[in-house]
């Protein structure tokens, strides 16, 4: 029971984390219909600028400054590259945003080396905030998983509620109208581009005390969040919550068990190949999302809660 709690624990924050970073990817897809490529790249900038950040000034000015600088990044993007090519159609913005990965990959390694840093947290949230059957669970973990729960509520108030979502959600659909009363919409999708990018660089400040920071995290966790998303469904914030937690916790329990393909098959009347019986789900736990990833695409190719097409 103390096993099966500490990593529902886990897997909620793992996803949450998740969730932080995909909301930004889901969000400029749902309302400018970009599927950023350099999303991730965004993430890892912003932990290394966090980084740099909480060394002069500490973790909490980092919390702020990291997505700020980096949400002007994304909002000058947006205006002088993808406003640029938006005339040629989807897959010339997918393509710009895909050789911007690269580029901030390498201006990555130009600025701050090829060796890799690691993130100290912060003292007043170090240590466990409480005890599950005598394991403790991290302070850390759970404001981690606080600050996720809070952004989720600030996201749909400002978009469901606030005036200015309205403003967004009707210069998506109805751009010559909003701008007759008065808006400005090419500067509603930078600002909501920078605020995609601003999301992801504080997932990248948040997560780095738990993850090495290196050139290649973009990649690793890349992936991951695009498998999210999918899942989920393009466009839609709370499948991209669902799908999330369904990663995180699926992913930890899978790492934590040293239960064999062997035996799992065994108990179905089933047998596989001497060299198959042997794996672990902790040796295949990187490969379940994406398994995931195509079942979801074999039997519901527009995920669990999508509204929105690919090509849309």
């Amino acid at each position: 029971m103390q096993s099966f709690v500490i990593n529902l624990l886990n897997g909620v924050s793992y996803g949450l984390l998740l969730f932080m970073l995909s909301a930004g990817l889901t969000l400029i897809f749902s309302m400018l219909g970009v599927l950023n490529f350099a999303h991730a790249s965004f993430y890892m900038l912003g932990a290394y600028v966090g980084f740099s950040v909480a060394a002069r000034t500490g973790f909490w000015s980092a919390l702020v400054i990291a997505p700020l600088v980096v949400g002007c990044a994304g909002a000058a993007m947006e205006r002088w590259l993808l406003r640029r090519v938006r005339p040629h159609g989807h897959l010339a913005e997918l393509l710009l945003t895909f050789g911007a990965a690269y580029l901030i990959g390498e201006a990555v390694k130009l600025a701050w080396g090829l060796p890799a840093l690691t993130a100290s947290v912060p003292a007043v949230l170090d240590g466990p905030l409480f005890k599950v059957y005598g394991a403790a669970f991290p302070r850390y973990r759970a404001f981690m998983m606080a600050v996720s729960v809070a952004m989720l509520a600030v996201l749909y108030a400002v978009l469901r509620v606030s005036k200015a979502g309205l403003i967004v959600r009707a210069a998506l659909t109805h751009a010559p109208a909003v701008e007759a009363l008065g808006h400005n919409v090419p500067r509603v999708f930078t600002g909501v581009f920078a605020v995609g990018t601003a999301l992801a660089a504080l997932a990248g400040v948040i997560g780095a005390p738990l993850f090495v920071i290196e050139p290649a995290m973009a990649e690793s966790v890349g992936s991951i969040v695009f498998v999210v998303v999918v899942i989920g469904g393009l466009g839609s914030l709370g499948g991209a919550l669902v799908a999330s937690l369904i990663v995180g916790c699926v992913q930890t329990f899978a790492v934590a068990s040293d239960l064999s393909l062997g035996e799992i098959t065994s108990t179905f009347g089933q047998s596989l190949p001497p060299a198959w019986e042997g794996l672990t789900l902790a040796q295949l736990a990187p490969l379940l999302p994406y398994l995931l990833l195509v079942a979801m695409l074999a039997l519901r190719p527009r995920g669990l809660f999508g509204q929105r097409d690919n090509d849309a």
